[in-house]
């Protein structure tokens, strides 16, 4: 098993970091054309650092549908940005397909670090049902060393009698330099990376693999990311969503 989670890892950053090379190469004499623009700092790892999110656009369910979900053991979410847009089309899929309750918190630019602090707060106000998603994971290609502690804590969180279904990165940033592009890359397979590791110690952590449904065929990238990280909708949207439930469905 350690091989096979390893060999699909290798093969999906040499897939992406190719695509991304060749990118960098195609963009370099734009890249020298912006020279004279003021430089961002790339940060600690190459994607420059994380800024304030606390204002950003969050989708929280109330009290009531919290409880619901907990009541009937349903389903909640926890997640960034990709969450906000795509969550209520997941919880209907979820009502659809599985016939049970949906709950998310999803803030968009939040890090694993505040999901997991939202997820410790539910679990001490309302409990937790025994799905978990966890969207996250997009906005630590920022600190990828500290991702790693955060998952672990929100399995002690989530307790041996739940299962946690943790959604994978794809960042390639294609509104940053190419430099930048590739350094998104690395991070996100980093990421990646420790999530693998965690899940060969925890059979309660399941991974879903959108970062390996994406590389699987390069074009994807396009047709399901509109700007390296989000998905388009419907296709990206529906890909993903698709993604989840399959995990869920298959537990």
């Amino acid at each position: 098993m350690l091989v096979k989670r390893w060999s699909v890892s290798a093969a999906v950053i040499v897939v992406l970091t190719a695509f991304l090379l060749a990118l960098l190469h195609l963009e370099a004499p734009a890249a020298h054309a912006k020279a004279a623009a003021p430089a961002v700092s790339p940060g600690s790892y190459g994607s420059g650092t994380l800024g304030p999110w606390q204002a950003n656009e969050r989708v929280i369910s109330d009290s009531a549908a919290v409880r619901e979900t907990v009541k009937n053991n349903g389903v909640v979410l926890f997640g960034d940005s990709i969450a906000v847009q795509d969550g209520a089309a997941l919880g209907q899929l979820i009502g659809q397909q599985l016939h049970t309750s949906f709950a998310e918190y999803s803030w968009a630019g939040q890090p694993t670090s505040a999901a997991v602090d939202a997820m410790a707060a539910w679990a001490r106000e309302y409990g937790l049902p025994r799905r978990i998603v966890m969207a996250v994971g997009s906005n630590d290609i920022f600190d990828p060393p500290a991702f790693a502690a955060q998952v672990e804590r929100a399995l002690r969180i989530a307790g041996p009698d739940r299962t946690v279904y943790w959604v994978d990165v794809q960042v390639s940033r294609t509104d940053e330099p190419a430099a930048v592009q590739v350094a998104d890359q690395r991070n996100s397979e980093w990421i990646n990376l420790q999530l693998e590791q965690a899940a060969l110690h925890h059979p309660d952590l399941r991974i879903v693999p959108w970062a390996e449904f994406l590389a699987a065929h390069p074009e994807r990238l396009h047709t399901d990311l509109r700007d390296g990280r989000h998905t388009t909708v419907p296709a990206g949207q529906n890909a993903r969503n698709a993604l989840i439930l399959q995990a869920i469905r298959h537990t």
